[in-house]
C-alpha cells in the first residue's frame, strides 16, 4: 500500500493556522474549520481533501493541469529523501534558524513541493508552524503529512496568496516563485525572506550527458533584482559535488523542469548508457533578505 495515497489522520497543523489564511474570493480573515471544511466570515466554504490539505484555489479551471505531475512528484521525493540536497537543506535551515526572530514563528513556503525543506526548518525551530503552499496535488499529499507542525494548502503563488497581510515570520522560495509585492506583503515586517536558486554551474554535467535544460548566467543577478525591496542580510554560495548513480540521475532530471522538456525513452536509453556512478555538481545560492521598510 502506498502511505502517500491513504487518507492522512486530522493533523492539528491545520486547525493552528486557519487564522492566518484569507479567503481567496474576497480576502476576508480569518477563517474557521466547519467540519471537514474551512469557511470565511462572508460564507465561502473550502474542503479539506481526504489527504488532509485544502484547496484555496479560486476554481479557475486553467489550474487543473498545472504543477508538478504525480511521477515527478515521486522523483523528488525520492532523490531529496536519500540526502542527496544536504547541504542546500542545512544552509537553508540555518539561515531560516538565525534569522527568524520570535518564538514560534509561522514558517511559509512558497511551492513547496513535498515539503522537504520546510519540515527541515519547522524541526530546528521548536515550536515553528509551517505552510506548505504549491499547485500540485501530488505534492501537497506528501506535504500535508511531512511533519506534526506542517500545513498544506492548494494556491497559486505567483497571483494573491490565500494569507493574512504580515502573518509570516519566514518566507521559503527554493527554486520557486519571485512574486516579490505577495511576498512582502504576507511577511511580518521584522521577518526574513530566505531564496535559494540554481547558478550557472548547477548540474551543468547533465547538459552534456544528458541535453538538459542549462542555467541562464544572469539568473542570479535577475533573481537579486526581483526582491529589490527587500535588504540583502546574507549570501552563501553551496556548491558540492554528488557521486550518482544511474538511478538518482534519472530521479534528478524527472524532477525538475527538463523532465517536461526530454522524450522519455530518449530519456531512458541515455540513462541506460551512464557509468555506474556519475560526478555532478551541484551549484546553489542562498539569500537571506528582510522588507527594507522593517523595524
Amino acid at each position: 500500500m502506498d502511505l502517500h495515497s491513504a487518507p492522512a489522520p486530522h493533523r492539528p497543523a491545520l486547525d493552528g493556522l486557519t487564522a492566518l489564511l484569507a479567503c481567496p474570493h474576497c480576502a476576508a480573515t480569518p477563517l474557521a474549520r466547519d467540519g471537514r471544511s474551512l469557511r470565511c466570515p462572508i460564507g465561502h466554504s473550502f474542503d479539506i481533501a481526504r489527504h488532509g490539505y485544502v484547496s484555496l484555489l479560486r476554481g479557475d479551471r486553467r489550474h487543473r493541469h498545472l504543477g508538478d505531475d504525480p511521477a515527478m512528484v515521486a522523483a523528488r521525493d525520492r532523490f531529496l529523501s536519500a540526502g542527496h540536497y544536504r547541504p542546500l537543506v542545512s544552509t537553508v535551515t540555518a539561515f531560516a534558524v538565525e534569522h527568524a526572530g520570535p518564538a514560534e514563528p509561522v514558517v511559509l513556503d512558497l511551492a513547496a513541493g513535498t515539503g522537504h525543506h520546510l519540515a527541515a526548518v519547522v524541526d530546528a525551530v521548536p515550536g515553528a508552524r509551517g505552510l506548505a503552499v504549491d499547485l500540485s496535488g501530488a505534492a501537497l499529499r506528501r506535504a500535508a503529512r511531512v511533519h506534526p507542525r506542517v500545513a498544506a494548502v492548494a494556491a497559486d503563488v505567483w497571483r494573491e496568496l490565500p494569507v493574512a497581510p504580515g502573518s509570516a515570520q519566514v518566507v521559503l522560495t527554493v527554486f520557486g516563485p519571485r512574486n516579490a509585492a505577495e511576498i512582502e506583503r504576507v511577511l511580518d515586517r521584522r521577518g526574513v525572506l530566505v531564496v535559494a536558486g540554481a547558478a550557472p554551474d548547477h548540474l551543468h554535467e547533465l547538459r552534456d550527458l544528458l541535453g538538459t535544460l542549462g542555467v541562464d548566467p544572469h539568473a542570479p543577478a535577475r533573481r537579486r533584482a526581483a526582491f529589490a525591496a527587500f535588504e540583502p542580510v546574507a549570501r552563501q554560495p553551496v556548491t558540492w559535488r554528488m557521486a550518482l548513480h544511474p538511478e538518482d540521475v534519472r530521479s534528478l532530471v524527472a524532477m525538475g523542469p527538463s523532465a517536461r522538456h526530454l522524450d522519455p525513452a530518449e530519456l531512458d536509453r541515455a540513462v541506460a548508457a551512464l557509468p555506474a556512478t556519475v560526478g555532478v555538481t551541484a551549484a546553489i545560492e542562498v539569500l537571506a533578505m528582510r522588507p527594507r521598510s522593517g523595524g
